[in-house]
């Protein structure tokens, strides 16, 4: 289990994905967790529209966008949540029908690597 999502720093997802490829493990193999991290009514998701990394985003919430986007950062097939809401539960179901741009996951990854470049100098 890795952290997704988001709010992962370049180091994590690198981290991760250096384990992954190690341990010659399918994404199947592989869970992600905290996508929000820590919590969904963070301000960063009133400041941040998760919904620009899907082709179809308009019609899922920024939650659900973000949601979406974290089993590509980095690249998971299972995404482990804690809520004590079933309507949440349900909105999270929901938002796999979401199609990720992948081209912008990927740039989303550049800009991480190169300011976590800036910041290391």
């Amino acid at each position: 289990m890795v952290r997704a999502g988001l709010l992962v720093g370049a180091r994590t997802l690198d981290a991760a994905e250096t384990l992954i490829n190690a341990w010659k493990l399918g994404y199947g193999e592989v869970w992600g967790m905290s996508p929000f991290g820590g919590s969904t009514s963070a301000s960063v998701w009133d400041r941040l529209d998760p919904r620009l990394f899907l082709q179809d985003g308009g019609r899922l919430s920024r939650v659900q966008a973000a949601f979406r986007v974290a089993y590509h950062l980095p690249r998971v097939g299972s995404i482990a949540v804690g809520t004590d809401e079933p309507t949440h539960l349900g909105e999270l179901v929901g938002a796999l029908a979401g199609r990720v741009e992948e081209r912008t996951v990927q740039e989303y990854r550049k800009l991480l690597r190169d300011r976590s470049r800036d910041h290391s100098a």
